[in-house]
């Protein structure tokens, strides 16, 4: 395939020059960073660089190393290494022949992003890569004034994952020489009246229309008083019955918060405490490393800053016999990829093992589940009056509920089937309840209340609600991880949130402690995800009279999700090439994953894993090999490469740090 970028601006600069710089980059002596330290590039641009990575600068060139060798984020001031680069096209391209002379990867997609932070003009830039190669390559072009600055991030998928949270410390905080972030500390807040809460209404109805997204519930508080409650738009297509307060949506990760609130009750009652170790409580308990084992306080549960990395593909496979229990006998097999306490990395298991750990707490005598359901009932849900919120899928789809919603392989919104979203049941309290806007609201305004009921009674001690809100984590630039919430100060005021993601459930609860105003949204599909930031800045922008930026943000999301959608799909054979699936076994099995079926239904071809099943295509790589992925919506894009294992037909999954072979069976 042809590089769009080579038909870009020519780039002045000679083959022995780029030499010469990049032998002078290499041996470069690095500096490892004690500390997160404030650097600057040679053009002016100011950044922070991450605690134990390394940097070596050379010209116009910042390289900044993880602990890991495989993986490298490259500022570039282009301007010193091409003064013909007027444009985003010519900058990404200057800067990689800067980093590395030989670049040819072809150019998948080139999207412009929103100004922001200084930058006048932001284009983003990804490029080709092979799923055996687990490469990770992309570039953002910055304009400020006439000045182009380019970041390039050439990865591993596993050091990207592992590292993210400093690869965004670094991305978050780049800004122009000389730029001060927009500030709303010590604004006055405006309320929330009518004529704002429109403003905030008419925000969602257009994010709607853009991203395709069917329905949304919502919910607003001011000065502690729920002010608004209600719904936009429709529970499922095709069927006329709008969203109202009532309707409940997976709330997904959002049921963390509230699983740390029951620790937070049993904490109280003197049942546990924050510091205690995990095995004194619950004898069991055991991951893959005996260390890490030993090291986790009740605290860490949910702190996403033990080590463990995602291992979710485990539980989404294998879940129709699995259990409360069994979910923490596969914690037994988790091994931790970096140091306790170095990075974020967010596990799903650990949160449903905090969740459990109160359950046998609270019953020590009853199966997991059950004492969870049960306190999670009588401790939380009740006295907020929660009178909805429910794990019982059966009882939330025989309701006022909203369906799941993706989209198909050609862009279209469409019905998702609600197999897959059955896994998370196995690990409710990680991310399973299903809720409303009026339900949930009233659970934000408990932590505005600091833990008092809106009659005064105390539900819980503000000593251990607020012990959920203290950083464990770095997350970004001025972000951090509590227990099951996200604390937020880019704006110089403290914004306390979470997301919660399902195949076709996306939603945010959000808050500020210190102006009494908070915010749930929730909405049935998977491009809704793509509002939840936006969201958030829309209602500061609104009360603190800000830069309207949140628009834009929504705009960007939109065309960079339209333009990846369709370069994927110019590469997808629907339905897959039949010279390649014909050579596929009809059973695979994985030790971790189960087993695989491949079905012919019509033209279709189906991967059914028993749990669920969605039809493929095919897709032909840059290095020849052939990957089957899932297209249905909601589920789409989980990739299978076709490979050979001891001379037998294979199929290899990967998550971020992970691989998985399903062998013939």
């Amino acid at each position: 395939m042809k590089s769009k970028l080579s038909r870009a601006v020519a780039v002045v600069v000679s083959t022995a020059a780029l030499m010469w710089a990049q032998s002078r980059i290499d041996s470069q002596s690095s500096v490892r960073l004690a500390a997160d330290t404030q650097q600057a590039t040679s053009g002016g641009a100011v950044f922070t660089a991450p605690s134990g990575w390394s940097i070596r600068t050379s010209g116009s060139l910042v390289v900044l190393d993880p602990p890991e060798t495989d993986s490298h984020l490259v500022i570039v001031d282009v301007k010193a290494v091409d003064v013909n680069a007027t444009d985003a096209d010519s900058a990404a391209k200057a800067a990689w022949i800067a980093w590395k002379p030989d670049f040819k990867r072809p150019l998948k997609v080139a999207t412009p992003a929103a100004p922001r932070d200084g930058w006048e003009e932001r284009k983003n830039f990804s490029y080709e890569t092979s799923p055996n190669e687990r490469a990770i390559v992309q570039a953002a072009a910055l304009r400020a004034g006439s000045a182009w600055t380019v970041v390039l991030i050439d990865a591993t998928e596993p050091t990207l994952e592992k590292r993210a949270s400093p690869f965004s410390l670094i991305i978050q905080s780049l800004r122009p020489k000389g730029y001060e972030r927009e500030n709303f500390a010590g604004r006055k807040a405006l309320p929330l009246d009518r004529a704002r809460i429109g403003q905030m209404m008419q925000f969602v109805d257009s994010s709607m229309k853009k991203l395709g997204i069917p329905g949304v519930g919502l919910a607003f508080i001011d000065h502690g008083q729920v002010v608004y409650e209600g719904g936009m738009g429709l529970r499922e297509l095709g069927k006329p019955e709008a969203v109202d307060a009532n309707t409940l949506f997976m709330a997904a990760s959002n049921t963390k918060g509230m699983t740390t609130l029951l620790l937070s009750r049993l904490a109280d009652q003197h049942k546990l405490r924050w510091d205690q170790p995990v095995t004194e409580l619950f004898p069991t308990f055991k991951l893959g490393d005996a260390d890490t084992t030993r090291q986790v306080l009740v605290k860490h549960l949910v702190c996403a800053c033990t080590g463990l990395p995602r291992q979710d593909l485990e539980w989404i496979f294998e879940f129709k016999n699995s259990t409360p229990e069994s979910v923490m006998t596969l914690l037994g097999t988790m091994q931790p990829t970096s140091h306790f306490g170095e990075v974020f990395q967010y596990s799903n298991i650990m949160a449903a093992a905090a969740g459990y750990l109160g359950a046998h707490i609270y019953q020590p005598k009853r199966e997991l589940g059950v004492a969870y359901d049960d306190a999670m009932q009588k401790l939380i849900f009740d006295p907020l009056g929660m009178k909805s919120t429910t794990f019982d899928m059966a009882r939330a789809l025989s309701g006022d509920h909203a369906s799941a919603h993706g989209d198909d392989v050609d862009g279209h919104a469409a019905v998702a089937d609600m197999d897959f979203n059955y896994s998370i049941t196995p690990l409710r309290p990680a991310g399973a309840a299903w809720t409303s806007a009026h339900d949930l609201i009233r659970y934000v305004q408990l932590e505005l209340a600091r833990g008092k009921l809106p009659d005064g009674t105390r539900l819980v001690s503000e000593e251990n609600l607020l012990m959920r809100r203290k950083p464990q984590i770095p997350v970004g630039d001025r972000q951090s991880y509590g227990m099951g919430l996200e604390i937020d100060n880019t704006w110089g005021l403290t914004v306390v949130h979470h997301g919660g993601s399902m195949a076709g459930f996306k939603s945010d609860i959000m808050f500020l402690p210190d102006y009494g105003v908070g915010a749930v949204i929730l909405t049935n599909s998977d491009t809704g995800g793509m509002m939840l930031r936006p969201f958030m800045r829309r209602l500061l922008e609104i009360m603190f009279d800000g830069k309207p930026e949140a628009a834009a943000d929504v705009d960007a999301h939109a065309a960079s999700y339209r333009a990846s959608l369709q370069k994927d799909r110019e590469r997808l054979a629907v339905p897959p090439d039949g010279s390649e699936s014909t050579k596929l076994a009809a059973h695979y099995h994985s030790a971790e994953l189960g087993d695989l079926m491949i079905r012919t239904l019509e033209k279709r071809v189906v991967f059914d894993v028993g749990e669920w099943k969605s039809t493929v295509a095919s897709r032909r790589n840059d290095d020849g090999s052939i990957s089957f992925i899932t297209i249905d919506p909601a589920i789409s894009g989980l990739e299978f490469v076709v490979a050979q294992r001891d001379g037998k037909r294979a199929l290899i999954m990967r998550d971020g740090q992970h691989e998985y072979v399903f062998h013939e069976a």
